[in-house]
């Protein structure tokens, strides 16, 4: 399956909760980062982008899909786990951890349901860091390789579109 197909995350991961919209004056954000940085669930991953220095790159043109983990997910990695993403000489580590994160398409809540299911339950997308994501519909949730859950879908942008989880995607080291 190519990730073109890849238009949406389950409409019925659809709650709010407590993610923060950017959004000045009514309009939509103008990217993926307005969003993030809008959240109060998401300082670490705010952190870690501009850490990073993909915060430019993400307020591009794009399109952009982020799957953004809040906060509790960075925090239950094992200990000192983030701090070494996080350290000056570690920024290629947590270059490859945020391109898990990141697909260089706008990826909506509508049709992944029907791409799954054309995909006979599963379907595969990979990311701007080359991971390989296995999305399935479990309870009518959108899961990431069977462990991450998507709890919050369709925060959109001008550049794309901001999927939050409850869960941090690795890449195969």
């Amino acid at each position: 399956m190519h990730f073109a197909k890849f238009t949406a995350l389950a409409a019925s991961a659809v709650m709010m909760g407590s993610v923060a919209f950017a959004d000045m004056h009514g309009d939509m954000p103008a990217t993926v980062v307005d969003i993030v940085v809008g959240s109060d669930d998401h300082t670490t991953l705010e952190t870690a982008v501009v850490e990073a220095g993909m915060a430019e790159t993400l307020s591009g043109e794009g399109p952009f899909t982020i799957f953004a983990p809040t906060d509790a997910a960075f925090a239950a990695l094992p200990e000192g786990a983030l701090d070494a993403a996080l350290a000056e000489e570690s920024k290629e580590t947590l270059t490859a951890i945020l391109g898990c994160h990141a697909v260089g398409a706008k990826a909506m809540a509508a049709d992944v349901i029907a791409m799954v299911e054309e995909g006979g339950g599963t379907a595969e997308v990979t990311t701007v860091g080359n991971c390989k994501l296995n999305l399935t519909v479990v309870d009518g949730m959108v899961k990431i390789n069977d462990a991450v859950t998507v709890t919050a879908a369709d925060l959109a942008a001008g550049n794309g579109v901001v999927h939050v989880i409850d869960g941090v995607l690795m890449p195969a080291m």
